[in-house]
């Protein structure tokens, strides 16, 4: 299809290119779920897509409960809504169960320990009690269940964020706390299986669309039979587009982009622009560009222009600065680097910090 840009698009849908988005908690519903393993990383992901923030009001919307962060989808962090929490981990954590199984054998983890470990921290917790992944590992141990191993305690704590038994808590200081799901989140209206697949498939090809079947299979961790199931079910709400022989799903509300707004961003590591398709390649299709072939592996920190990848950058924070080193895969133009500087000073502000560029 002439005109068609299907990294535009992405930018777009994505609100990178239009970030009309004022809360943490609208920019999470939008995407449906937002990676977030690296939680300093994932809160400037947040932020590219509002239309203003900082590190410290993203640290105090996700202290107040606003966005809280769990294992849910593929076997990683995500950050979630307190509406989405319930019914996206019902639909999806039988698939990181069946994921997570070689090690809940090897590591000697079954159906009586997991029932031991839940109870024993839900205890710990009660009362609105948010406790350290030490402190929680302590009240295990009292329980007669071995912690030493911190694999082994790792998969306890992911078995309880699957069972909907604990949630993110505040943060106390640099360390991350552990909550009562049922007392950080008011009860929500349950969903049925079919309610959720649709819903789930909706928000994905919306707000991450163009993308294929593979791409959602890859971002969602179900199966491409589930997938298919959900656009039976909401395909005639989005649109089918056949591009070099795939077939891409995007939104039927917004028309095709064709140019971008924002054309210079500094995406952090695992950020939604990449890591959420399993084809990835769109994004590096660039004159001269001679780093395709990682497409489907660079997730680290990335420099886009106009909604290719043109390069990588690194942060150090020196005091009251942050220095921003940065690596090009091929020359820029003056005007591009312009464009870098202002995306670089936008993430200084973020972190209320000035900005030496390298």
């Amino acid at each position: 299809m002439k005109n068609f840009d299907i990294a535009l698009e992405r930018l777009n849908n994505q609100r990178l290119s239009s970030p009309n988005l004022k809360k943490a908690a609208e920019v999470v519903h939008w995407l449906g779920a937002v990676q977030a393993q690296d939680y300093y990383a994932a809160k400037w992901a947040l932020a590219l897509r509002m239309q203003a923030a900082t590190d410290q009001s993203l640290e105090k919307a996700f202290a107040a409960g606003e966005i809280l962060r769990t294992h849910v989808m593929r076997p990683t962090w995500h950050f979630v809504t307190p509406a989405d929490i319930r019914w996206l981990l019902k639909l999806t954590a039988p698939r990181v169960h069946a994921a997570n199984s070689h090690y809940y054998r090897k590591l000697e983890l079954d159906e009586a320990v997991f029932k031991r470990t839940n109870k024993a921290m839900a205890k710990a917790l009660l009362g609105g009690r948010q406790l350290t992944r030490e402190a929680l590992r302590a009240a295990v141990q009292r329980a007669g269940v071995p912690t030493d191993d911190p694999l082994r305690f790792n998969y306890i704590l992911i078995r309880a964020e699957l069972d909907g038994v604990i949630c993110s808590g505040a943060r106390q200081g640099k360390q991350f706390t552990y909550a009562l799901l049922d007392e950080r989140v008011p009860e929500t209206k349950s969903r049925s299986r079919e309610e959720a697949l649709a819903d789930l498939t909706r928000r994905y090809f919306t707000s991450h669309g163009p993308g294929t079947v593979a791409d959602f299979v890859w971002w969602s961790g179900l199966t491409a039979r589930d997938a298919n199931s959900g656009l039976d079910m909401v395909g005639s709400r989005l649109l089918k587009e056949v591009i070099d022989g795939k077939t891409y799903w995007r939104s039927s509300s917004m028309p095709p982009v064709k140019r971008a707004t924002r054309p210079a961003h500094l995406l952090p590591a695992f950020d939604e622009y990449l890591v959420s398709y399993k084809d990835r390649s769109a994004a590096f299709e660039a004159k001269n560009n001679k780093e395709t072939p990682r497409a489907n592996m660079i997730l680290g920190p990335v420099i886009v222009i106009g909604g290719r990848v043109v390069g990588d950058w690194k942060r150090s924070l020196e005091g009251e600065s942050v220095r921003i080193t940065t690596n090009y895969f091929a020359p820029l133009s003056k005007a591009e680097r312009l464009l870098v500087a202002d995306a670089a000073d936008r993430y200084g502000a973020f972190l209320g910090l000035t900005v030496v560029l390298a």
